[in-house]
């Protein structure tokens, strides 16, 4: 059942043979033989066509079941100790920036310090599935759609500016205006799309004419902030994010200035999960950060980022 997981995860037995570091007719071999136990075709394969059958998805779906709780054994065992020990895991969406993780991981650390952690940068709707699937305690991304089994708890919101770099013609002009935005080559998000994650700046570009043309596209926020300072095009950011690089001169803010689009963070949990005791405390510690501070002074306008009073920066001020 590993193997057929494997299969469905990669695409192919080829990828799935590379991944399990075994010959490909090996791994044909232990599907056509899980196969012949279920009594059911599973993939459907032949004239480069890969795809489950009903039968393939169902177990699929129950194999991530059991490898998710399996995989998660030992950090569950670890709860009969009395010095709390253990590891957690985090999974986060690209570039997630704010002080109330920041601090939750101070101070667990201070207060725990035989805890392990490890960060995972994933896409959010992979952030989702892991949970789903439980093979992550608890996942912090964006959302566009919730899932029933899912449950959600926002911790920030960000607002998403448009810029540019200076090998840009719009690089270092004030007083901009958004139609001076229309005709540009535009880099953006994967997720920057009407059923995604980032719907909100898919929704500004489309009400304001700036979805053509564009060239370059990432799923990482450093990526396209690479992309935007290189000069392909201009491009959305979450303001707070990238304030270090408007005051040293390798971004530059365009409009719109005033209500640019804002897109929440949340911490996603699976009510069904069971977790260890550093998962649970930790868990635990990240949401009374979440509720020691009001929703106000969970949002970053990029103006007064994560509450701090900011140096006064021409770009910022752009108007």
């Amino acid at each position: 059942m590993r193997t057929f997981v494997v299969i469905v995860e990669e695409g192919g037995i080829t990828a799935a043979a590379t991944r399990l570091l075994r010959r490909q007719p090996t791994v044909s071999v232990a599907l056509g033989r899980l196969e012949a136990q279920i009594g059911s075709r599973l993939i459907e394969r032949g004239g480069g066509a890969f795809r489950l059958t009903s039968a393939g998805r169902e177990l699929y779906r129950e194999c991530t079941e059991i490898y998710g709780s399996i995989s998660r054994l030992a950090d569950l065992t670890q709860s009969a100790t009395k010095e709390l020990t253990g590891h957690v895991e985090i999974l986060l969406a690209s570039h997630v920036v704010t002080p109330i993780l920041d601090q939750t991981l101070v101070d667990f650390h201070r207060a725990y310090p035989e805890v392990s952690f490890e960060i995972r940068i994933e896409t959010s709707r992979n952030v989702l599935r892991g949970v789903l699937e439980k093979t992550a305690p608890f996942g912090i991304c964006l959302l566009n759609r919730r899932l029933a089994k899912l449950e959600y708890e926002r911790i920030y919101r960000e607002h998403f500016g448009f810029f540019c770099g200076p090998p840009h013609p719009l690089y270092g002009r004030r007083n901009l205006d958004i139609s001076d935005l229309r005709g540009c080559a535009g880099v953006s998000f994967e997720t920057d799309s009407m059923d995604d994650a980032l719907r909100p700046v898919a929704i500004f570009r489309r009400d304001n004419d700036l979805d053509h043309n564009i060239v370059g596209r990432s799923t990482h926020l450093e990526e396209v902030r690479r992309l935007i300072s290189c000069g392909l095009g201009i491009g959305p950011l979450p303001i707070h994010v990238v304030r270090q690089d408007l005051e040293n001169g390798t971004l530059w803010r365009l409009p719109p200035y005033e209500n640019p689009p804002a897109v929440d963070i949340y911490v996603v949990t699976n009510p069904a999960s069971r977790l260890s005791r550093a998962e649970g405390k930790f868990l635990s510690a990240l949401k009374a950060q979440i509720a020691a501070k009001t929703l106000a002074d969970r949002t970053y306008d990029g103006l007064s980022p994560l509450g701090f009073s900011p140096k006064p920066v021409g770009p910022v001020q752009a108007q």
